[in-house]
């Protein structure tokens, strides 16, 4: 076997990462968890979104590309937005009656034909594996909500998985669930990677299972498991009503639900360890910290002195 085979069939069950180089802050390349190589003809995420399924898969199965160093970061590029789905599992519809004063909105929505979406983040408010997640200073409790996120090109089709923590300031949308974006959208509200597996690399959606833990000063306080069998939604059916009357050119990832949600007497504290595990994806762990009320004065502050 020549070395461009022996290369080749090592690469086979790699993964997609993005990591900062000395030229691209946001490199596409392939991993198998220590090195990193170049995918011919495609620089950033966003670039084998604006492919076809069957083009990107081509690029890949082409010649290996140079072998490159850089560090890890979110998978993800700069134009690509970041949604989610709301009540998909049981388990999140029934957390959702729980915390909130208008319950019957949570079960509507996990009956009816079309799902809640929403926009969560974009590339800046997202942070990576190992980056610090975030809880309000005005919330009173805020939970991990563990979930699976899809890769989606602007033509609608799948190119693979990642994890996302979609962190949420449960006391807020309990009080109403018109609160919804600002329990959802906040600095260091959104965590994911650490890397994308190619779609045609998961052996069977329903398989894949998930768990997740919050670990305090060394001891866990809380974990669960579950698995993509149990959402409520095809991925075919979220994606469809995600591009209704929208346009991604440049493609878009979707954090697909979770059904994992911890009791109401749980909730992350400042300096907790949340760590979620996607067979066949990886693990995505996080430290928590507070973010302040008057964040946005900090930032103005620092950087008058700067």
């Amino acid at each position: 076997m020549n070395g461009y085979l022996i290369r080749r069939e090592k690469l086979l069950s790699k993964v997609l990462a993005v990591i900062a180089t000395e030229t691209n802050p946001r490199q596409l390349v392939q991993t198998d968890g220590v090195d990193y190589w170049l995918i011919s003809g495609v620089n950033t995420l966003g670039d084998a979104l604006r492919m076809r399924l069957h083009d990107f898969r081509a690029a890949l199965d082409g010649p290996i590309g140079e072998k490159v160093a850089g560090r890890l970061g979110v998978p993800i590029s700069d134009e690509i937005e970041i949604w989610g789905a709301g009540v998909t599992y049981l388990r999140s519809r029934d957390a959702r009656k729980e915390e909130s004063g208008m319950p019957d909105v949570y079960q509507r929505v996990y009956e009816a034909d079309r799902p809640e979406i929403f926009l969560k983040s974009t590339a800046i408010r997202c942070v990576g594996d190992g980056d610090k997640i975030g809880m309000r200073g005005d919330a009173s409790a805020t939970v991990p909500e563990p979930e699976v996120v899809i890769v989606i090109n602007r033509y609608e089709e799948i190119i693979g998985l990642t994890i996302c923590n979609d962190v949420t300031a449960r006391s807020i949308e309990g009080e109403n669930p018109l609160y919804l974006s600002q329990a959802k959208i906040y600095i260091g509200s959104t965590s994911m990677g650490p890397t994308i597996t190619p779609s045609w690399n998961i052996t069977e959606y329903k398989n894949v299972g998930i768990r997740s833990s919050i670990e305090r000063n060394g001891a866990t306080v809380w974990k669960a498991q579950t698995s993509l069998g149990d959402l409520n939604r095809t991925f075919e059916d979220l994606v469809s009503y995600l591009f209704r009357c929208q346009v991604f050119p440049d493609g878009v990832v979707l954090s697909t639900g979770t059904g994992i949600i911890p009791p109401l007497d749980v909730a992350l504290e400042e300096g907790d360890i949340v760590s979620i595990t996607v067979d066949e994806v990886g693990t995505l762990t996080n430290q928590v910290e507070i973010i302040p009320i008057d964040s946005n004065a900090r930032a103005n502050e620092t950087e008058g002195k700067a």
